[in-house]
């Protein structure tokens, strides 16, 4: 019996979600978008793996660049998160135009100086996976770690800082 698309989704909505912020930069410009399915796959040697919508634009990229930064995002990023899963969205560095940042130094995509944490990656592997890609990323440097923060998390459809609550402009 074929699983119902919308059982499906809201099953996963309740699935609370880290946020991190994809960045890689190619010959043309700067290109970034918001993901919600980062996973860490290995420690030794130190791999992530990130799930893309195989027809996006930031999938076509990544593979053709083969490099990129992942920032974690803090709970006060939620506008600039949904800055970056609007449609139709311009250049990252024109999205980024009040945000401090500097280029990674493996990839140089760019790296958020007030992430919780930024990776500097190389792909490894790219798998097809139905609608989407998994993306193997072999980690090259932390470029960006924190000392504390609270992480963006996303629950239910919106931002939150993991208490469930939706965040709520300052």
């Amino acid at each position: 019996m074929p699983v119902d698309a919308a059982e499906y989704a809201a099953a996963l909505r309740s699935y609370a979600a880290g946020v991190v912020l994809l960045t890689v930069q190619d010959d043309i410009d700067d290109v970034g978008t918001t993901v919600t399915s980062l996973m860490s796959v290995s420690a030794d040697p130190p791999l992530v793996a990130i799930g893309l919508a195989a027809e996006g634009y930031p999938a076509e990229v990544l593979q053709a660049v083969g490099s990129c930064a992942v920032n974690v995002l803090g709970a006060g990023h939620g506008i600039l998160a949904s800055r970056f899963s609007s449609a139709g969205r311009p250049s990252a560095r024109h999205l980024l135009e009040s945000v401090p940042w500097r280029r990674a130094t493996a990839s140089g995509a760019i790296v958020l100086d007030g992430a919780l944490a930024a990776l500097d990656c190389t792909v490894s592997s790219v798998v097809d996976a139905g609608s989407h890609v998994l993306v193997l990323l072999s980690v090259e440097g932390v470029p960006v770690l924190a000392p504390d923060g609270d992480p963006l998390v996303r629950l239910r459809g919106r931002w939150t800082d993991g208490t469930g609550a939706p965040l709520r402009r300052p």
